[in-house]
């Protein structure tokens, strides 16, 4: 019997180059397909890179032929909150129509078991906490949108086709990768452990932090932090769940717990030794003061839980590729 392979679109960027090393470490082969936008060629240390668009149909269709793809993880997609209320025309052109591409493909070459990244931007504000997979989905930026719609298209391809999915529901995806060969590499940079961490090293960076007048303990807002490392597992065990038959389904990926900004600033402060250079902006529009997420259903059905999201392990994971990368000679604590 010939190979088979996982192919993992988006496997260069951030929480994709994860999964990826930690398939090929679990013994899958795996074909990396990335256009390079946002990605990082660097990080495909791990199976066969394949360099192509899911816009550019025909390069997604010259993969399939070559490989005994028998199914596929899929991370690709444009992932700015605010660029996608700017220019929603690109974030529904890359997303929605170049995931319709790739099922299609999928679907014209018998590949029917696909793990998607989704995300909790689908939920837009939070009626209830902690969030479960029955809150009502009603996004508020044309990112989350996307991504709603391409959940339901899954449902539809499902009902039509037999196409058989995992819709993965992230909350803060953040830390590194343990052995400092990966981390956070985004240009620009949004997430606020990595933008926190350079205001502690660089001396000529402030972080900005939106809104100190929220209806929390510390007036600033709180969010549900869950380690790459965990969303990785949560992939390969989706995976695992659609090779043995499982039907379609929607899972959080939360920690179930929440952590305030200044928490985090804190924490990074006691770990590095460094101090945290910060002001006090404007709220942002449409940011929720708490999220968080159940991850209750996941455990039930994958036997999954957030065992390395302690927000001490997080940070420190984040410190290390930090100081890895750029060279800095400090102790992480």
């Amino acid at each position: 019997m010939s190979q088979k392979y996982i192919l993992v679109t988006g496997g260069a960027g951030y929480i994709g180059s994860h999964t990826n090393k930690l398939l090929s470490n679990a013994g899958y082969n795996t074909i990396i397909f990335d256009n390079l936008v946002y990605g990082h060629r660097e990080f495909v240390k791990w199976g066969t890179f394949e360099q192509g668009d899911l816009l550019d149909k025909n390069s997604l269709r010259s993969i399939f032929p070559k490989y005994k793809i028998d199914a596929v993880v899929h991370f690709a997609a444009y992932a700015y909150v605010g660029e996608s209320v700017g220019n929603p025309q690109k974030y529904y052109q890359n997303n929605v129509v170049g995931t319709l591409n790739l099922l299609d493909t999928m679907l014209e070459f018998g590949v029917k078991k696909i793990v998607f990244s989704s995300t909790c931007a689908t939920y837009g504000i939070p009626e209830s906490l902690p969030i479960t997979e029955e809150h009502p989905q009603n996004p508020i930026n044309p990112y989350g949108k996307t991504k709603f719609m391409i959940e339901q298209i899954l449902k539809d391809y499902d009902l039509a086709y037999g196409l058989k999915y995992v819709a993965l529901r992230y909350f803060n995806a953040s830390g590194a990768d343990f052995d400092g060969e990966l981390g956070e590499l985004h240009d620009p940079e949004t997430h606020l452990i990595p933008l926190a961490i350079k205001a502690a090293y660089e001396s000529d960076y402030v972080l900005t932090v939106f809104g100190d007048d929220y209806d929390t303990y510390d007036g600033t807002c709180i969010r549900d932090y869950i380690h790459v490392y965990d969303l990785a597992l949560a992939h390969k065990l989706a995976l695992e769940y659609l090779g043995s038959g499982g039907s379609s389904e929607c899972f959080n990926l939360g920690n179930s717990v929440g952590f305030s900004v200044r928490d985090v600033i804190n924490e990074i402060e006691k770990l590095s030794g460094q101090k945290v250079k910060y002001k006090i902006g404007s709220r942002r529009a449409g940011d929720p003061e708490i999220l968080i997420g159940s991850y209750e259903k996941i455990m039930k059905k994958l036997q999954w839980k957030p065992t390395y999201s302690d927000i001490k392990n997080i940070i420190s994971s984040g410190l290390r590729w930090y100081i890895l990368r750029f060279e800095y000679v400090q102790e992480v604590k």
